[in-house]
């Protein structure tokens, strides 16, 4: 930044401190024809837009700043406003929330029952019905597509810092997993451990945004993996358990910007420093919500299609368990961050080779959108010797994930270290 242009941002900041937005306009019209850096543009253009009355004038300058900064927090702040997605008297202080609800709560319990019989209807794996349990009848569940959630309004705003909705849960004394049920369910089986062992409680959380409909049902996910176990050559022990299926929440983000990283390599036994600007333009990027399965999500996420996610409803949960999530928005955004970076390390060891000293500024990526998706799964644990895999089946597609058993020279050095 020049200190011509400087010096005239400045004066335009202080012309409209004092509230003189005809001085403040021309200082900062000037430094815009002037300016040699983005900063100095995207800062006049935001000052320019906060002294606009007309609408359409205010979204040109917004939208200018976004287009040199995409990750300009005040500015998508200020456009969520104008766009009516989100209210100025929503938006809170967050060092000054209000404390969460604490003791007991009167929990939210959807019942579904049949207009015709009465009895009990369960989210059918067509992905469209629900089905009565007794007479057959169905009903649509028809369903529009999840929009994502502007990350910059709902942090702005309560719900992007605490857990709103009173929800009745369960949670296993075998694992401690915990899943939200149908109100219908006065017992229920862990879909992890097994145990028949699950107490209810009642907890505030977020509703999630987004479900992808478990479309896969227990007899084709049986097939599935006997499939799998035929093709990986596993030869069981004992019998194998039926699928449980539930579903999994899983974070979302869309993350943009810019990595700038900085280091040297060694060529020719000489020091050379080296340096660039990565870009970042990630969509439906899955954190965990919740740690358990966290381990095998690398390998389970590809196969979504969270494009094609639902807008979240409560029948679909109608016969099966939606795990709660235990890690809040904002842990899942830094991870997200967390896992850009390390993305770009890895590009940049490819292009570059060993980089020494490797450091990053990431102050220009930013998270533009997220969604609490509800993933659909089965989970099944296949005895093998010495031990039991765990193998989940993706409740859309049927692709199945799990632990393969150690064979080969690793299995035999294992099996020489345990004495066998």
């Amino acid at each position: 930044m020049t200190d011509y242009d400087n010096n005239l941002l400045e004066q335009g900041i202080l012309h409209f401190k004092a509230i003189e937005f005809a001085a403040a306009r021309r200082y900062f019209e000037r430094a815009i024809e002037t300016a040699d850096d983005i900063t100095t543009r995207a800062r006049a253009n935001y000052y320019l837009s906060l002294m606009a009355t007309n609408p359409k004038e205010k979204r040109n300058f917004l939208e200018e700043v976004l287009a040199i900064d995409p990750g300009h927090a005040e500015a998508r702040r200020e456009l969520a406003i104008l766009d009516g997605r989100l209210k100025p008297e929503e938006i809170v202080d967050p060092d000054a929330l209000a404390p969460q609800t604490a003791g007991t709560v009167n929990a939210q319990a959807d019942r579904f029952t049949c207009p015709k019989c009465g009895g009990r209807m369960t989210y059918a794996p067509d992905g469209r019905s629900l089905v009565c349990e007794y007479c057959n009848r169905s009903q649509n569940l028809g369903g529009q597509r999840a929009q994502e959630q502007d990350f910059f309004a709902a942090m702005a705003i309560s719900k992007g810092h605490r857990k709103p909705v009173a929800t009745q849960i369960s949670r296993c004394q075998g694992c401690g997993a915990e899943f939200v049920l149908s109100a219908e369910e006065m017992t229920a089986v862990c879909a992890y451990c097994g145990s028949a062992h699950v107490t209810r409680q009642q907890r505030e959380l977020s509703t999630p945004d987004a479900i992808i409909p478990m479309t896969v049902d227990q007899h084709a996910a049986a097939h599935a993996l006997v499939d799998w176990v035929e093709k990986n050559h596993i030869e069981l022990v004992d019998k194998v358990p039926v699928p449980r299926g539930f579903y999994l929440p899983v974070w979302t983000f869309d993350l943009l910007g810019s990595i700038t990283w900085s280091g040297f390599v060694y060529r020719d036994k000489k020091r050379i420093p080296v340096s660039g600007d990565e870009p970042v333009s990630l969509n439906g990027t899955g954190i965990p919500a919740s740690q358990k399965l966290a381990d095998l999500l690398p390998d389970l996420l590809p196969g979504f299609n969270f494009y094609s996610a639902a807008a979240y409803d409560p029948r679909f949960l109608a016969g099966w368990p939606g795990q709660v999530y235990d890690v809040p928005l904002s842990d899942a955004a830094l991870d997200a961050r967390e896992s850009v970076v390390r993305e770009i390390r890895a590009k940049v060891f490819r292009d570059n080779g060993q980089v020494m000293d490797l450091s990053y500024k990431t102050a220009g990526v930013s998270i533009s959108a997220f969604n609490l998706v509800l993933l659909p799964l089965w989970l099944i644990e296949v005895p093998v010797e010495g031990r039991t895999l765990r193998v989940v089946i993706n409740g859309a597609t049927g692709a199945v994930h799990g632990e393969a058993p150690k064979r080969g020279l690793t299995g035999w050095i294992e099996d020489l270290v345990n004495g066998k």
